[in-house]
């Protein structure tokens, strides 16, 4: 009885220790919550994406290009089709993507609503939250003329309508990927508007983008509207390497041609009743080999003063960092018919870098940090609670 009585005041002694120990650490822990929110939040605002392109018969599997993606701190994926071993290798990644309807699929889903949900159903919720979509784009570079135009915004609609039924609309925004053909008027970057034959297929799917709070997704390439016109476009204000300012446009200046393009497209947007739309880059790149201005020094150079400069945002939105998805993360060797269409990548097939670019390295760095932060606090909570459940265990069984 005597050793009985002194176990149980050691016990309720020890407990008393542990509960105090909780009550004075557990603002620390939410403080240090906060904290590893707050760096994440961060990270996220400061993050390039990279396509995913998957038109070559070398790549590596899809799990090791996932782990290539994490080990180079790139953060948010673009691919044009919802491939299901892709989805499969990126749960559980933190990876932020756009998953691409394809072109031909469109008709069917602007058609049926039910074909839209389960289109839905089979890409999208059967995956998540295990994988974080962010947008889903109802097509890449459909123009007015071609036979899927008139599907565009019904199918949009509908996919819209399927994600709102899981009540994820805020959380997955439904758009399309468009070209800089359709504007009509691009230079300078404050006349920008789309074309008389683009307005009447692009302004009813500008409407929906704002009210829905969905972005504009536009591939910019630079490198081709350099080649188109190598008279009047220097290559070092197509490579963000102009000594200085090239355009000057009332109060805003460029001294790049990837910043006056995507304000053409803002300018465009405002005149088509979408400022308040956003745009997000889709895609933009250069080729390293294959074309006049392809090489490795100019693409590295290309990569690396795109990430930098996109973090600024640009003359009409400064300060706000322009979402960017480089194309592509590898070489694609089946792609064509233009040779020049085969050396996009980042990588080669091997998984070798072709440029020393440094994409996200606070990514790394930080996302690092969190993890040894989170894992000791595991470890010092699992302790705590394992000690408390134990005592109280014992005491029952005195």
């Amino acid at each position: 009885m005597i050793f009985g009585r002194s176990r149980q005041k050691c016990f309720l002694r020890l407990k008393t220790f542990l509960c105090s120990t909780y009550a004075r650490n557990i603002n620390r822990l939410t403080r240090c919550s906060s904290y590893l929110v707050l760096i994440e939040f961060e990270i996220g605002a400061e993050s390039i994406g990279v396509c995913y392109g998957r038109v070559a018969n070398n790549l590596p599997p899809d799990p090791e290009v996932i782990s290539l993606y994490r080990a180079n701190g790139i953060t948010r994926m673009r691919i044009f089709d919802p491939n299901p071993p892709t989805l499969q290798a990126l749960k559980g990644s933190n990876i932020e993507l756009i998953v691409g309807v394809r072109n031909q699929d469109i008709q069917s889903l602007g058609n049926d609503v039910a074909a839209a949900a389960a289109w839905v159903q089979n890409n999208v919720l059967n995956y998540f939250p295990d994988v974080k979509f962010r947008y889903i784009a109802v097509g890449n570079e459909i123009k007015p003329q071609d036979a899927e135009a008139k599907y565009v915004l019904a199918a949009m609609k509908n996919i819209k309508t399927a994600i709102a039924s899981a009540n994820l609309q805020d959380q997955i925004k439904v758009s399309t990927a468009m070209d800089m053909s359709l504007l009509g008027s691009s230079y300078p970057p404050s006349t920008g508007s789309f074309s008389d034959a683009a307005s009447s297929y692009i302004n009813p799917i500008i409407a929906f983008l704002a009210s829905n709070g969905s972005p504009f997704l536009a591939n910019v390439y630079p490198y081709f509207s350099y080649i188109g016109d190598t008279k009047d476009i220097s290559l070092g204000y197509a490579l963000f390497a102009a000594p200085g300012v090239t355009v000057q446009d009332g109060a805003f200046g460029y001294t790049n041609l990837f910043a006056a393009a995507v304000d053409a497209l803002y300018s465009a947007l405002e005149k088509a009743g979408g400022s308040s739309v956003e745009i997000v880059v889709s895609e933009t790149g250069w080729p390293s080999e294959g074309g006049e201005g392809a090489t490795v020094e100019n693409a590295s150079t290309y990569y690396k003063n795109l990430i930098d400069s996109v973090k600024g945002g640009t003359p009409k939105r400064r300060g706000k960092p322009v979402e960017t998805y480089l194309f592509a993360m590898f070489d694609e060797n089946q792609k064509g018919p233009a040779e020049i269409e085969r050396h996009f990548g980042l990588f080669s097939p091997d998984k070798q870098p072709k440029y020393q670019i440094r994409f996200n390295e606070k990514n790394k760095a930080l996302a690092s940090r969190c993890t040894r932060i989170k894992s000791s606090h595991l470890v010092y909570w699992s302790i705590l609670f394992s000690s408390l459940l134990f005592f109280n265990k014992s005491q029952g069984h005195k």
